[in-house]
């Protein structure tokens, strides 16, 4: 791995040290990015630094660089990394204070970024899909907000990881929310369905661009409250994420999805995604 940035610096990942007081370590009390590069070109990297400056505002942590500086930043992390594919992640806490739930007067921004090479989704999940479990979505009320308070996405995941699953879909209310690391979407008589962006879910970038792809393509597609019914009795689930980008999920809760194999709509959405990250 390449070095990695800490408050202004650049240094081996192994000297890459913060403060034991620091609110990232003591409440988890900071926000974090993921940017996908391809080919040395980082995707969507506007999208990403408004998510970014969401999150920061929704914590209110205030930036603590400019558009222009964390541009350079993600420029500086991709030349130094020697893998032409690469997932940046971006890392920002509220900083070191004393242990206090109230937000600290004076404290400083904690900034962390690395890269590192980024593999693309195993050729069998494309080909034959993954195993998802479905379980109550217990977490806060702010999923929105990409902050680095991720015990409840742990804990939810490593469900699926003991059920022998790749991902844990979340129902909330009798509705389809997200998976516990990715987006999910839904093909129910032939239409593409995907649940609404709103505080009860992170709004992917990935997610985005699918949903743009299938306007620009004509692909029917409808962003509403999908039901665990329909979550059910679809005929395609996929998820979507920065990293493993459209992945098909062929068994739910021990059942088939659909005909058990990936469907058309999946597939025609992972080739047009492929052009567009090429374009």
């Amino acid at each position: 791995m390449s070095d990695v940035y800490l408050n202004g610096r650049f240094m081996p990942m192994e000297q890459a040290q913060v403060p034991v007081m620091d609110r990232g370590f003591i409440f988890g009390d900071g926000v974090y990015e993921v940017i996908p590069v391809y080919d040395r070109a980082p995707l969507a990297l506007d999208r990403h630094l408004d998510r970014l400056a969401h999150s920061l505002e929704g914590v209110r942590i205030a930036n603590p660089k400019s558009r222009a500086d964390w541009k350079a930043l993600v420029d500086e992390l991709i030349t130094r990394e020697s893998a032409v594919n690469q997932s940046i992640y971006l890392h920002v806490t509220r900083g070191v204070a004393p242990r206090d739930h109230a937000f600290p007067k004076d404290a400083t921004p904690t900034v962390f970024a690395m890269a590192k090479p980024m593999a693309p989704p195993p050729l069998q999940w494309l080909s034959e899909g993954i195993k998802a479990i479905t379980h109550e979505d217990f977490r806060w009320l702010k999923c929105d907000l990409k902050t680095t308070s991720l015990l409840a996405n742990v804990l939810l995941r490593q469900m699926a990881v003991d059920a022998g699953a790749t991902e844990c879909l979340l129902i909330r209310d009798g509705y389809l929310t997200e998976g516990a690391a990715s987006n999910a979407m839904v093909v129910v008589d032939g239409l593409l369905l995907a649940p609404p962006r709103n505080h009860l879910l992170l709004p992917g970038i990935t997610y985005e661009l699918v949903l743009d792809i299938a306007a620009r393509h004509h692909i029917p597609f409808a962003e509403r409250p999908v039901t665990e019914a329909e979550l059910r009795r679809a005929s395609e689930i996929m998820m979507t994420s920065s990293t493993r980008e459209i992945v098909p999920i062929t068994t739910l809760d021990g059942k088939p999805v659909g005909n058990g194999i990936p469907g058309p709509v999946c597939k025609k959405l992972l080739s047009l995604y492929q052009e567009r990250k090429r374009s």
